[in-house]
């Protein structure tokens, strides 16, 4: 599920650089999905 939304985020992202739609509230969306990514990762090889 994380997977998901983090793909959707990096889609809506891209579309924020081209259209230049909610540029921040994107940036910010996209930097907390990294960041409960890679939390999901490495808690998940325990």
């Amino acid at each position: 599920m994380l997977l998901t939304i983090a793909i959707i985020l990096v889609i809506l992202w891209l579309l924020g650089f081209t259209l230049n739609i909610g540029g921040g509230l994107i940036h910010l969306l996209i930097v907390i999905a990294l960041i409960v990514f890679i939390y999901d990762m490495i808690t998940r090889r325990r």
